[in-house]
């Protein structure tokens, strides 16, 4: 017998995730069409955001609302860094602001740079014309 409550707790955990994180794709395509920035620059306006929101203590609300909805996109690399720099401060002062964000995110940049050098591996690239 199923349990409808488990399917459904987890059913509305994979929906917040999904509008939270699309949500906030969908105002980085309006700010590339409206404004025409380029991705570059978004990435550095969402990770700065997410770097201050954090600061501020209005990101983890939203991570505690979205889970991987709000951690995953750019916004997200912020947050880590930001609560990494905390940590590193907690543990070594001064010197954690340097070392801490590197720290906490750590993981993250090694899986992209071992799957980037996968893929690089694997497919062969093509030119676009």
């Amino acid at each position: 017998m199923k349990n409808k409550t488990f399917e459904g707790k987890y059913f509305m955990e994979f929906l917040r995730a999904f509008l939270v994180g699309g949500f906030l794709c969908a105002i980085a395509q309006f700010l590339i069409d409206k404004f025409r920035l380029t991705p570059a620059r978004i990435l550095v306006i969402y990770v700065t955001s997410g770097v201050f929101l954090t600061v501020a203590g209005l990101y983890q609300p939203l991570v505690d609302f979205a889970g991987c909805g709000a951690t995953v996109p750019l916004t997200g690399f912020g947050y880590t860094l930001a609560k990494g720099a905390a940590k590193g401060v907690e543990e070594f002062g001064v010197w954690g602001i340097f070392s801490g964000g590197t720290a906490g995110s750590a993981a993250g940049i090694a899986a992209a740079v071992v799957f980037g050098f996968l893929a690089a591996l694997l497919f062969k690239p093509k030119s676009k014309n």
